[in-house]
């Protein structure tokens, strides 16, 4: 499902201009008044639903240096239909809210005093992973697409969230 470019550049890059972006939800916290260390694997959970058969999901942990610099940590994406898994797809109900984790690997970071920590969810991250084209054929055969519009819950039974390991100090 990925497919890195040999053009595509590594490593940590100001996220600001992703982030005006009208397609990427932005959630960030206030200024930290105490240092906030994160080391281990970052999960997404979203309680989402499409307008589409199939879709993803991407999330971005972000550490917010005090001038602004969103420096991208780690990342995961999931493509609706393999969400259970890539043995069997399974294609959507539009409509139908469905749980998601996303597993955006691991990560070290010490969040200092200042700082802010942010999360980004979006439906693509191209270049880094392939387009879904939203449809049931495959991403390799498929030609046309369709729109979806996604919606992300946060109601009582249905609170997307982040999974943090944050280290005791």
């Amino acid at each position: 499902m990925c497919c890195w470019p040999v053009d595509t550049p590594a490593g940590a890059f100001d996220q600001r201009v992703v982030e005006e972006r009208r397609d990427v939800l932005v959630y960030t916290t206030p200024e930290l008044r105490e240092p906030v260390e994160v080391t281990g694997p970052v999960t997404a959970v979203l309680y989402a639903a499409t307008s589409a058969v199939d879709t993803d999901f991407t999330a971005k942990l972000v550490d917010v240096h005090p001038d602004g610099f969103a420096q991208n940590l780690c990342e995961g994406i999931v493509r609706a239909r393999y969400r259970d898994g890539t043995e069997q797809p399974r294609f959507l109900t539009p409509g139908e809210v469905v749980r998601y984790e996303i597993d955006m690997w691991a990560t070290s970071n010490m969040f200092e005093v200042g700082h802010r920590i942010r999360l980004e969810i979006a439906s693509a991250n191209f270049p880094k992973y392939d387009r879904n084209f939203n449809v049931t054929t495959s991403p390799l055969e498929a030609t046309d697409g369709e729109l979806a519009r996604q919606t992300i819950y946060h109601e009582p039974g249905r609170e997307s969230h982040v999974l943090l390991p944050v280290i005791p100090r």
